[in-house]
């Protein structure tokens, strides 16, 4: 099986210095390693061409965030999967192994994700991604070892292969035939979610997206865009409610959708109340947004089937706020 892994940059250099090392050490004996460069102007390609001859090089023309990015990367490259990773990823010896096994047994497994793990704090779950991906009945994202912001220390407890809702775009394995037949990312998303807008087109689609605790991934998080800032709050926001308007069944589509809205309201009133006037703004520029969008992604709706078991758990938040329920096991 060819695989190929593909890390995307924009003026990383400091980011390739530090991790890259690991993925072609760690990689190449199984896999091509690419960096897909979306117009950085820093010398990190320079940087790339003289100490990893080995690694190719994709040039972007422009700097279209994560889901233009590797739409347009991926173009140019020939393989049977895909491994899209962060270029703040550290991996691990015998990462690829197991993954790749899962791809060689399972023909209908199309999409994979490893045991992500904190860089700066490796007994911990990292955010991004943590042991696999769900979505409550509002499209609030959740993780097997990541609620909210609270994350759990690994102990072993999510070292299985078990099949999730959605695969984190930190390090996200794909079948290259599929990614084809979803037509890749939805680029009007720019960055944050498009995976799960992804990996919910795919189980519409009747595909298997799993999580393989026997890898290990380090994530640093936030490297690109940190966790603080009002520009991810921003897409998180208006990104999760499209998301909803594109792959909700038709039942579910207003009384979610109308739900949601109130609930983003009551998380403006939250940011305000912590002294975070940002962020409050930054979900109302996120709802003009979204209204701005609403009419195209409606018609995104037309041709694709629309699953009603998206989700396990009707309301994380619920769970979470009111029930003090701070761990995935802990969920009812």
């Amino acid at each position: 099986m060819k695989t190929a892994i593909i890390i995307l940059n924009w003026n990383g250099k400091k980011l390739l210095e530090q991790f890259l090392p690991s993925v072609v050490n760690f990689s190449s004996h199984e896999a091509e390693v690419y960096v897909a460069d979306n117009a950085s102007s820093d010398d990190s390609i320079e940087f790339v061409k003289q100490h990893f001859p080995s690694v190719k090089i994709v040039q972007n023309t422009q700097n279209g965030g994560y889901a233009k990015g590797y739409n347009d990367a991926l173009q140019h490259i020939d393989a049977d999967v895909y491994c899209l990773v962060n270029s703040d990823i550290e991996v691990t010896k015998n990462w690829l192994t197991p993954i790749l096994s899962i791809f060689e047994k399972e023909a209908h497994t199309a999409i994979i994700q490893p045991k992500i793990l904190d860089f700066k704090n490796k007994t911990k779950f990292e955010y991004a991604g943590a042991g696999g991906g769900f979505i409550d009945a509002f499209g609030y994202p959740y993780c097997r070892g990541r609620l909210f912001n609270d994350l759990e220390t690994d102990n072993g407890q999510f070292n299985d292969t078990t099949e999730i809702f959605w695969a984190s775009g930190a390090c996200f394995f794909i079948r290259s035939e599929v990614f084809l037949q979803l037509n890749g990312f939805d680029e009007d998303f720019f960055a944050h979610q498009e995976e799960i807008d992804l990996c919910w087109r795919a189980k519409n689609g009747g595909h298997i997206i799993k999580y393989v605790g026997a890898s290990t991934v380090y994530h640093v998080g936030g490297a690109t865009l940190d966790t603080l800032n009002p520009k991810k709050t921003f897409l998180n926001f208006r990104n999760s409610l499209l998301n909803l308007v594109k792959n909700l069944p038709s039942a579910k589509l207003f009384p979610i959708i109308f739900s949601r809205l109130i609930l983003d309201g009551l998380a403006s009133v939250k940011f305000l109340l912590e002294g975070k006037p940002n962020h409050l703004f930054a979900i109302l520029k996120a709802h003009f947004s979204f209204y701005a969008h609403l009419s195209k992604f409606i018609k995104k709706r037309k041709g694709s089937p629309k699953k009603s078991n998206y989700y396990e758990h009707k309301s994380v938040v619920w769970q979470y706020y009111a029930k003090g329920r701070k761990k995935f096991t802990e969920l009812r």
